[in-house]
């Protein structure tokens, strides 16, 4: 299949399945249910035998009013799988095997094989934990087909050069605030060498700082962060190369002043954007250039009388969105 040698590089150079477990999918989905009535869900990067999202959505497809659902795997070497569920046909209230229809697919299940791109445009939503090796493409496949989603991503995705873009203009944005910090099932023969991993009753699990990605609403996303600091120059110094203020806590933002702030990417899971406008980032330079002090220089990460400080979301206030 096309672009293999790249997933099969990938997949050799680092750990690239992380199995999502059960309770994380459910604390997030259960903000969404408006979403999905009616609506056909693919989760095109699961593994049938381990897949949760498949587990999660057959359970629940009553429940959430699903059209049908339909999940499909990668298999290295051989032949994916397509999985097919569309409700309970006898009536006992549990999914059972003969009603869930199983397909060997033509080609080994890449999310990018044409088999699966075209249930990938059959599709409403999509929902799944997709490689992170391959995070940027799988998002610019989504938006390319202009689906719907809701995904889970390593929590620096959101600095890629090619997301934040998605991020700054309403394309993206994050899943309910919740922990980073998530437990993920590893295949049985994964490296677990890293420090964040371990073995627990014969089973193989990593600790991966995560965020959700989405394009669905919810209203977390409406909510008003509360200003109650006012301006002071003393306490919030200008960077050296870039024309905004610095704010070391999302709390400590001041309510009475228009310029540009310099906010910790813990910004984003609070982000209302009725409320503020993402101008940029620091990381890659991704922001206006007349917000460079010095043009002539390269800019990155921020710095404060010659000492760098962490990547910066760049915002400003909306005039709606004043707390005075």
């Amino acid at each position: 299949m096309s672009n293999n040698s790249n997933l099969h590089k990938a997949k050799k150079a680092k750990n690239d399945e992380f199995f999502t477990q059960l309770p994380d999918i459910e604390n997030e989905l259960r903000h969404y249910r408006g979403h999905f009535k009616g609506k056909v869900v693919y989760c095109n990067c699961d593994d049938a035998r381990e897949s949760n999202f498949f587990k999660y959505f057959s359970i629940n497809f009553e429940f959430l009013g699903l059209k049908k659902l339909v999940a499909t795997g990668y298999k290295k070497d051989g032949r994916g799988v397509m999985l097919v569920y569309e409700g309970d046909k006898n009536g006992n209230k549990v999914v059972d095997d003969e009603e869930v229809a199983v397909t060997e697919l033509e080609g080994d299940g890449d999310f990018r094989s044409p088999e699966c791109v075209k249930l990938l445009e059959e599709a409403d939503v999509v929902v799944t934990n997709p490689p992170f090796s391959l995070f940027r493409e799988y998002v610019a496949q989504l938006v390319e087909h202009g689906k719907k989603f809701l995904i889970i991503g390593n929590i620096n995705g959101v600095k890629f050069k090619d997301i934040f873009p998605l991020i700054k203009n309403n394309k993206v944005w994050l899943g309910w605030p919740d922990a980073r910090d998530r437990i993920f099932r590893m295949p049985d023969d994964a490296d677990i060498s890293g420090s964040r991993q371990y073995v627990e009753n014969g089973k193989k699990y990593a600790v991966v700082s995560v965020y959700w990605f989405t394009n669905l609403d919810h209203e977390k996303r409406h909510e008003k962060l509360i200003l109650t600091e006012k301006y002071d120059p003393a306490k919030y110094p200008k960077f050296d190369n870039y024309d905004a203020i610095n704010v070391n806590k999302v709390n400590d933002i001041p309510k009475d002043y228009d310029g540009v702030i310099g906010v910790p990417i813990t910004f984003l899971d609070k982000y209302n954007p009725e409320q503020f406008e993402i101008v940029g980032t620091t990381e890659n330079g991704l922001c206006d250039k007349s917000l460079w002090i010095h043009p002539e220089e390269k800019h990155n990460e921020p710095f404060i009388d010659g000492k760098k400080k962490y990547t910066r979301i760049l915002i400003k206030r909306k005039p709606a969105g004043e707390n005075v």
